[in-house]
Protein backbone atom coordinates (compact mmCIF):
# COMPACT_ATOMS: atom_id res chain seq x y z
CA UNK A 1 0.00 0.00 0.00
CA UNK A 2 1.45 3.50 -0.95
CA UNK A 3 0.85 6.44 1.16
CA UNK A 4 2.26 9.02 -1.66
CA UNK A 5 3.67 8.99 -5.03
CA UNK A 6 6.92 9.80 -4.18
CA UNK A 7 9.59 7.48 -5.21
CA UNK A 8 9.76 5.32 -1.91
CA UNK A 9 12.47 2.72 -1.80
CA UNK A 10 11.49 -0.68 -1.44
CA UNK A 11 13.27 -1.16 1.94
CA UNK A 12 10.88 1.89 3.04
CA UNK A 13 7.93 0.52 1.68
CA UNK A 14 8.59 -2.76 3.23
CA UNK A 15 9.14 -0.91 6.82
CA UNK A 16 5.84 1.10 5.93
CA UNK A 17 3.79 -1.70 5.56
CA UNK A 18 4.94 -3.40 8.74
CA UNK A 19 4.28 -0.13 10.74
CA UNK A 20 0.40 -0.35 8.92
CA UNK A 21 0.00 -3.52 10.10
CA UNK A 22 1.13 -2.95 13.64
CA UNK A 23 -1.25 0.76 13.62
CA UNK A 24 -4.09 -1.33 12.32
CA UNK A 25 -3.49 -3.71 15.61
CA UNK A 26 -2.88 -0.39 17.83
CA UNK A 27 -6.42 0.42 16.41
CA UNK A 28 -8.11 -2.47 17.36
CA UNK A 29 -6.69 -2.26 20.33
CA UNK A 30 -7.75 1.11 21.13
CA UNK A 31 -11.22 -0.16 20.32
CA UNK A 32 -11.69 -3.23 22.24
CA UNK A 33 -10.37 -1.27 25.48
CA UNK A 34 -13.36 1.96 24.92
CA UNK A 35 -15.43 -1.29 24.73
CA UNK A 36 -14.20 -1.82 28.57
CA UNK A 37 -14.87 1.08 29.50
CA UNK A 38 -17.97 1.30 28.09
CA UNK A 39 -19.08 -1.64 29.42
CA UNK A 40 -17.85 -0.79 32.98
CA UNK A 41 -20.87 -1.65 35.77
CA UNK A 42 -22.54 1.47 37.00
CA UNK A 43 -20.29 3.93 38.91
CA UNK A 44 -20.38 4.60 42.61
CA UNK A 45 -22.84 7.29 43.41
CA UNK A 46 -21.98 11.32 44.09
CA UNK A 47 -23.33 13.52 45.98
CA UNK A 48 -24.68 16.83 44.43
CA UNK A 49 -21.42 19.04 44.52
CA UNK A 50 -22.03 22.92 44.29
CA UNK A 51 -19.28 24.62 42.27
CA UNK A 52 -18.77 28.62 41.73
CA UNK A 53 -19.66 29.49 38.46
CA UNK A 54 -19.44 33.49 37.12
CA UNK A 55 -19.54 35.24 33.70
CA UNK A 56 -16.58 35.71 31.66
CA UNK A 57 -15.66 39.08 32.44
CA UNK A 58 -15.57 38.52 36.14
CA UNK A 59 -12.83 40.35 37.83
CA UNK A 60 -12.55 40.42 41.91
CA UNK A 61 -15.09 41.83 43.09
CA UNK A 62 -17.18 42.90 40.14
CA UNK A 63 -19.67 40.95 39.15
CA UNK A 64 -21.74 38.05 40.49
CA UNK A 65 -21.20 34.48 41.49
CA UNK A 66 -23.56 31.72 41.30
CA UNK A 67 -23.70 28.37 43.07
CA UNK A 68 -24.01 25.38 40.23
CA UNK A 69 -24.63 22.10 41.07
CA UNK A 70 -23.21 19.08 39.47
CA UNK A 71 -26.62 17.94 38.49
CA UNK A 72 -27.28 21.18 36.92
CA UNK A 73 -24.44 20.70 34.62
CA UNK A 74 -26.37 17.91 32.66
CA UNK A 75 -28.18 19.70 29.88
CA UNK A 76 -29.89 16.59 28.51
CA UNK A 77 -30.87 13.41 30.20
CA UNK A 78 -29.43 10.91 28.17
CA UNK A 79 -25.72 13.59 28.00
CA UNK A 80 -22.73 12.69 29.96
CA UNK A 81 -20.90 14.99 32.01
CA UNK A 82 -17.33 15.00 31.64
CA UNK A 83 -15.20 17.06 34.03
CA UNK A 84 -11.13 18.02 33.56
CA UNK A 85 -9.73 18.64 36.97
CA UNK A 86 -7.41 21.83 35.73
CA UNK A 87 -4.28 21.68 38.62
CA UNK A 88 -4.56 25.27 40.12
CA UNK A 89 -5.61 26.15 43.20
CA UNK A 90 -4.56 25.84 46.69
CA UNK A 91 -1.04 24.30 47.02
CA UNK A 92 -0.73 24.65 42.88
CA UNK A 93 0.01 28.33 42.84
CA UNK A 94 0.71 28.86 39.58
CA UNK A 95 -1.54 27.32 36.62
CA UNK A 96 -0.12 24.08 35.39
CA UNK A 97 1.72 23.91 32.22
CA UNK A 98 0.46 20.46 31.07
CA UNK A 99 -2.81 21.37 32.24
CA UNK A 100 -2.96 24.99 30.29
CA UNK A 101 -1.67 22.97 27.04
CA UNK A 102 -4.54 20.26 27.29
CA UNK A 103 -7.08 23.44 27.84
CA UNK A 104 -5.88 25.26 25.08
CA UNK A 105 -6.70 21.95 22.87
CA UNK A 106 -9.96 21.60 24.91
CA UNK A 107 -11.33 25.35 23.93
CA UNK A 108 -10.77 24.81 20.30
CA UNK A 109 -12.78 21.18 20.32
CA UNK A 110 -15.36 22.43 23.04
CA UNK A 111 -18.27 22.85 20.42
CA UNK A 112 -17.48 19.93 18.31
CA UNK A 113 -17.77 17.90 22.24
CA UNK A 114 -20.83 19.70 22.97
CA UNK A 115 -22.78 18.44 20.36
CA UNK A 116 -22.69 14.67 21.98
CA UNK A 117 -21.40 15.45 25.88
CA UNK A 118 -21.63 18.29 28.63
CA UNK A 119 -17.57 19.27 29.47
CA UNK A 120 -16.45 21.70 32.09
CA UNK A 121 -13.12 22.59 33.88
CA UNK A 122 -13.03 22.47 37.23
CA UNK A 123 -10.27 24.11 39.66
CA UNK A 124 -9.39 24.67 43.12
CA UNK A 125 -8.34 28.03 42.31
CA UNK A 126 -11.08 31.12 43.37
CA UNK A 127 -13.40 32.07 40.42
CA UNK A 128 -11.99 35.42 39.55
CA UNK A 129 -8.19 33.61 39.45
CA UNK A 130 -9.19 31.12 37.22
CA UNK A 131 -11.45 33.76 34.89
CA UNK A 132 -8.09 35.68 34.56
CA UNK A 133 -5.83 33.10 33.25
CA UNK A 134 -8.98 32.04 30.81
CA UNK A 135 -8.95 35.67 29.45
CA UNK A 136 -5.03 35.40 29.35
CA UNK A 137 -5.05 32.28 27.54
CA UNK A 138 -8.16 33.33 25.19
CA UNK A 139 -10.21 30.18 26.55
CA UNK A 140 -14.18 31.90 25.22
CA UNK A 141 -15.39 28.63 24.88
CA UNK A 142 -15.23 26.52 27.78
CA UNK A 143 -17.32 26.43 30.85
CA UNK A 144 -14.96 27.10 34.03
CA UNK A 145 -15.98 26.43 37.57
CA UNK A 146 -14.51 26.88 40.88
CA UNK A 147 -15.01 24.03 43.55
CA UNK A 148 -14.83 26.22 46.54
CA UNK A 149 -15.41 24.68 49.95
CA UNK A 150 -16.59 21.15 48.33
CA UNK A 151 -14.96 17.98 48.82
CA UNK A 152 -15.30 17.40 44.88
CA UNK A 153 -11.30 17.01 44.02
CA UNK A 154 -10.45 15.37 46.93
CA UNK A 155 -13.14 12.86 46.38
CA UNK A 156 -12.03 12.20 42.84
CA UNK A 157 -8.50 11.93 43.88
CA UNK A 158 -7.29 15.14 41.86
CA UNK A 159 -6.54 16.76 45.07
CA UNK A 160 -4.26 15.44 48.40
CA UNK A 161 -5.04 16.49 52.52
CA UNK A 162 -2.36 18.90 51.82
CA UNK A 163 -3.81 20.58 48.89
CA UNK A 164 -1.55 19.63 46.03
CA UNK A 165 -3.53 18.74 42.87
CA UNK A 166 -3.56 16.01 40.35
CA UNK A 167 -4.37 15.95 36.60
CA UNK A 168 -7.61 14.16 36.04
CA UNK A 169 -10.38 13.43 33.60
CA UNK A 170 -14.09 12.57 35.31
CA UNK A 171 -16.94 11.35 33.73
CA UNK A 172 -20.71 11.56 35.08
CA UNK A 173 -24.08 10.13 34.56
CA UNK A 174 -27.28 9.77 35.53
CA UNK A 175 -28.96 6.50 36.59
CA UNK A 176 -32.22 5.77 35.73
CA UNK A 177 -33.46 6.75 39.18
CA UNK A 178 -31.91 10.21 38.69
CA UNK A 179 -28.92 9.39 40.63
CA UNK A 180 -25.25 10.63 39.88
CA UNK A 181 -23.23 7.80 39.36
CA UNK A 182 -18.74 8.44 38.58
CA UNK A 183 -18.91 6.30 35.62
CA UNK A 184 -14.88 6.72 35.02
CA UNK A 185 -12.05 8.89 36.43
CA UNK A 186 -8.48 8.74 35.07
CA UNK A 187 -5.14 10.24 35.43
CA UNK A 188 -1.90 10.29 33.74
CA UNK A 189 -0.31 7.84 36.48
CA UNK A 190 -1.14 4.62 35.16
CA UNK A 191 1.29 2.32 37.49
CA UNK A 192 4.55 3.02 39.54
CA UNK A 193 6.52 3.80 36.81
CA UNK A 194 4.09 5.10 34.16
CA UNK A 195 3.40 8.76 35.43
CA UNK A 196 2.48 10.68 32.10
CA UNK A 197 0.62 8.49 29.87
CA UNK A 198 -2.80 7.69 30.99
CA UNK A 199 -4.50 10.82 29.40
CA UNK A 200 -2.42 10.75 26.20
CA UNK A 201 -5.35 10.18 24.14
CA UNK A 202 -6.66 13.67 25.17
CA UNK A 203 -3.44 15.59 24.59
CA UNK A 204 -2.96 16.13 20.08
CA UNK A 205 0.64 17.38 21.09
CA UNK A 206 1.50 14.45 22.16
CA UNK A 207 -0.01 12.48 19.52
CA UNK A 208 1.50 14.81 16.73
CA UNK A 209 5.03 14.66 18.05
CA UNK A 210 4.42 10.61 18.04
CA UNK A 211 4.41 10.79 14.30
CA UNK A 212 8.02 12.61 13.82
CA UNK A 213 11.56 10.45 13.58
CA UNK A 214 12.11 12.21 16.58
CA UNK A 215 9.44 11.01 18.88
CA UNK A 216 7.96 12.75 21.60
CA UNK A 217 11.00 14.61 23.54
CA UNK A 218 11.83 12.28 26.70
CA UNK A 219 12.72 15.87 28.38
CA UNK A 220 10.45 18.08 27.16
CA UNK A 221 7.72 19.89 29.49
CA UNK A 222 5.17 22.48 28.28
CA UNK A 223 5.26 25.70 29.39
CA UNK A 224 3.20 28.70 30.37
CA UNK A 225 4.85 31.56 28.05
CA UNK A 226 7.48 29.86 25.52
CA UNK A 227 9.35 33.34 24.83
CA UNK A 228 10.12 33.62 28.24
CA UNK A 229 11.08 30.01 28.77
Amino acid sequence: MRYTRLDQSPEYLTAREQLRVAEVELMRQGEAVAELRRALPAGPVVEDYVFQEGPADLNAGDAPVRDVRLSELFTGPDRPVVVYHFMYGKAQTSPCPMCTMWIDGFNGVADHVAQNADFVVAAAAELPTLRDWARVRGWNRLRLLSCGESTFKYDLGSEEADGAQNSTISVFARGSDGALLSTYTGMPRMAADIDQRGVDLLCATWNLLDLTPGGRPADWYASLDYATA
